[in-house]
């Protein structure tokens, strides 16, 4: 029985959240790559509350490449959580492959100053 590419994405999603939870310490950063845009929030997973969130739909996001886009959406995300006092998070790749757009938003936000 071979899996459907969502179910196979939905497994590794449920594997990687039984090990990273975001607290109020140390959010967890969560991503979600749909074919168009890019997405990204900051969630304290004990109040079940989003802290933060950003994506390349937003104004103020640089439109280029899709991996460029990624970047700047990374960099967002990381200044605003920086403006709420959000220092270290834990960075949760939502079942994709840390590999190109997921990458990019990373980096984008380590280099605007998010530890992980």
């Amino acid at each position: 029985m071979s899996l459907t590419k969502s179910e196979r994405r939905q497994r590794i999603k449920f594997r990687i959240r039984k090990i990273v939870s975001g607290t109020a310490a140390q959010p967890r950063l969560s991503v979600f790559r749909s074919n168009k845009e890019i997405y990204a929030q900051i969630i304290d997973d004990v109040n079940g509350t989003t802290l933060v969130a950003a994506s390349s739909r937003d104004k103020e996001v640089a439109q280029g490449t899709a991996v460029e886009t990624a970047k700047a959406v990374g960099k967002l995300v990381a200044e605003k959580a920086l403006k709420a006092g959000i220092s270290t998070i834990s960075f949760d790749r939502g079942g994709y492959l840390y590999h190109g757009r997921v990458k990019s938003l990373a980096e984008g936000a380590r280099e605007a100053g998010l530890k992980f």
